[in-house]
């Protein structure tokens, strides 16, 4: 386990992220910069120091990126092609894959070659792992996972994280749910309806949807760094809702009606396979970060949407 505090004062560390510049990843880097610990980004950018955080370029055929990451403590592999990127053609398919794939095997590769291994490695992955139901509800211990593509991805992606282990890592794997932020393409596309005031159901309603507001991911993966959380933990609020439910509190705190219902038939020509993210879901609980003692600051979907939208009193 990695010790952060030392007589009430934090122990500064350095912490390396792949997918840096995403969304999870900004909000990541600027909870670890509050907390004055030195960030290290691989990119495949420009090599820099900017504002601080320290750029690293990996994922070419000259990089060498283990010369400048020695003293890290911790890796954060949030590294992969959105699965917002548009329909799911066999193309983006591949791209969303792969990019999961590749990161994560360069990760590895860079902690072999690194002389001082990271103490440990917190893995992206996704609630997709877990076969969509309306009746089930998941915890970290589920044995029964989805065989469709986003399960395949996501299972493939953690099978190369856990190779970490080999190299006396601790890995934990934080399978992330709807992730909400004004910027998140998937909270855009679910709010843009009620915004033109024509917002309503998506299919039956009934799907639920594990979500959480992209400050307590951020939360949750620097609380993983510091707890000895090994293995999958679900990153989601624990209260998680029905898509009828969540688009009745979105109207409301955008204060437009919610009355017009979205066919999960119209959504499936329209989107394709990349429907089954809004029309089919789970219902998942963050069972292992509340036994660890991690507490949302946003459990409420209300609440999560008021601080988005700046709609709160």
């Amino acid at each position: 386990m990695m010790q952060v505090q030392t007589n009430d004062e934090v122990m500064k560390v350095n912490i390396a992220i792949t997918g840096g510049t995403g969304l999870v990843g900004r909000a990541l880097t600027k909870l670890l910069q509050q907390n004055e610990h030195t960030v290290y980004i691989l990119t495949r950018g420009e090599q820099k120091v900017e504002n601080g955080i320290h750029y690293i370029h990996y994922l070419s055929e000259h990089a060498a990126p283990e010369q400048h990451l020695q003293a890290i403590d911790a890796f954060v592999n949030l590294a992969g092609v959105s699965l917002n990127s548009g329909r799911w053609t066999d193309e983006t398919k591949d791209a969303i894959y792969s990019s999961r794939i590749d990161a994560t095997r360069e990760v590895i590769r860079i902690m072999k070659a690194m002389e001082q291994k990271p103490k440990v490695l917190i893995n992206a992955s996704a609630v997709g792992i877990y076969p969509t139901s309306k009746t089930n509800e998941y915890t970290e211990q589920e044995t029964n996972l989805a065989n469709d593509f986003l399960g395949t991805t996501v299972r493939h992606w953690e099978a190369e994280a856990e190779r970490a282990n080999e190299l006396g890592v601790r890995v934990a794997i934080g399978r992330f749910g709807v992730i909400l932020h004004e910027d998140a393409d998937s909270l855009k596309l679910m709010a843009m309806p009620y915004k033109f005031g024509v917002g309503g159901r998506i299919g039956s309603g009934k799907q639920w949807l594990s979500w959480v507001h992209v400050d307590d991911v951020a939360r949750a993966l620097y609380f993983a760094i510091t707890h000895n959380i090994v293995g999958p933990f679900n990153v989601v609020s624990p209260k998680p809702m029905t898509m009828h439910a969540f688009g009745a509190t979105l109207a409301q705190v955008l204060t437009s009606p919610h009355w017009l219902p979205v066919p999960a038939f119209a959504l499936k020509l329209a989107l394709g396979e990349k429907s089954t993210l809004v029309v089919d879901g789970q219902f998942v609980k963050p069972t292992v970060l509340l036994e660890h003692g991690f507490t949302f600051d946003y459990p409420d979907a209300k609440r999560a949407l008021q601080h988005i939208f700046h709609s709160a009193p």
